[in-house]
């Protein structure tokens, strides 16, 4: 099959500045400033630990950097989800993991909970 160089998508490639939140800075800015705005309820620990639930209740979000539990696991996000039909389950996300990941995984979790 030959396609014309006019009909397929234009190639983006950005330059490396573009891409500077690839390497994680452990900042949680991005995911609680999201859940800030998406009307989340947010309590901090005196240890440093943030756990956030959705309105309906059946979203946690729990940013545990001083979790030693979830070291011990080597997760410092941690998502659960209990759907209105089906089995609940959980998504972990490692101190590697950029928090602008985590928020574009919340967010398209968020943007899909209305169908």
């Amino acid at each position: 099959m030959n396609a014309s160089a006019t009909l397929l998508p234009a190639v983006v490639r950005p330059s490396v500045e573009d891409r500077h939140w690839l390497s994680s800075d452990h900042c949680a800015s991005p995911v609680l400033d999201l859940l800030d705005t998406l009307g989340w309820a947010l309590v901090d620990t005196p240890e440093a630990n943030v756990h956030a639930m959705s309105p309906d209740g059946r979203v946690y979000v729990g940013w545990l950097p001083e979790d030693p539990t979830a070291w011990k696991r080597n997760i410092v996000w941690q998502i659960r989800v209990q759907p209105t039909d089906g089995d609940a389950w959980v998504q972990e996300f490692g101190l590697h993991t950029p928090s602008e990941g985590v928020a574009g995984f919340i967010a398209a979790l968020v943007a899909h909970s209305s169908r």
